[in-house]
């Protein structure tokens, strides 16, 4: 294990506490599968993190999962490249520093998944054992925005003694806005905003990934509102990004 070992940059790191679902065993005569809500420890340097992961098959032959950690605040995380080819079970966590990856084995009985994480060139072993059937909520669906709320924003969050710059990325689909925001002195992590929503000059982001929410009005060219996450608040104002 290297002390290069760190797990999820996001915005604000607010700590949390999820409660597990009550157990489900695993139904007897059927082969085990990897579908389901998962719990289990990192043990990191810094600190153990808990860690719930949810699975469960998509259109096929893919996967969908999300992983949350309460104590980074991580919720409903999007998991990437989810194989599963036997009792052989990967993942990643796409688009954050050090490429997060699980790779573990499923045991015979359908209980547990133990292998290795990774990130950043270290390791740990991790184990999960499944606490029920998965639960991955979808998004509430974003609006439209107008053409003033396209592009590209910059903004400073000032919390305490800390000072955090944010990038805000706002475009319109075929019919739902979409977006990100990168926290510029975190590894440059880029986090979806799940929603978007717009009426008049007032714009609301939801990222429940890290529980994070911002409300704010357009107002002589600027967004000018607060950014909440977990108990704490704080005011954010975002400017157009210069071309």
């Amino acid at each position: 294990m290297r002390n290069r070992l760190s797990v999820v940059s996001a915005v604000l790191f607010v700590a949390g506490l999820l409660a597990a679902p009550p157990v489900t065993a695993q139904t007897p005569n059927t082969a085990p599968t990897a579908s389901g809500h998962w719990t289990g420890v990192l043990d990191t340097p810094a600190q153990p993190l808990d860690i719930e992961v949810d699975l469960k098959p998509g259109t096929a032959p893919a996967w969908v999962g999300t992983i949350s950690i309460p104590a980074q605040n991580l919720k409903g995380f999007p998991l990437s490249s989810i194989t599963v080819d036997g009792t052989s079970v990967s993942f990643v966590m796409a688009n954050v520093p050090g490429t997060p990856t699980f790779k573990g084995t499923l045991a015979a009985d359908g209980a547990t998944i133990s292998g290795d994480f990774a990130q950043g060139g270290g390791s740990i072993p991790f184990k999960m054992t499944r606490k029920g059937d998965a639960m991955i909520t979808p998004p509430a669906k974003s609006t439209v925005i107008t053409k003033e709320l396209e592009g590209t924003w910059n903004g400073t969050l000032s919390v305490g003694d800390r000072t955090l710059r944010l990038t805000l990325k706002l475009a319109n689909g075929a019919d739902a806005a979409t977006g990100s925001m990168i926290s510029v002195d975190q590894g440059a992590a880029e986090i979806p905003i799940t929603t978007i929503t717009q009426d008049a000059s007032h714009l609301t982001l939801e990222l429940p990934m890290i529980g994070g929410k911002y409300a704010g009005d357009l107002k002589d060219g600027k967004l000018v509102g607060t950014w909440s996450q977990g108990p704490g608040s704080a005011p954010l104002e975002f400017t157009r990004a210069t071309p």
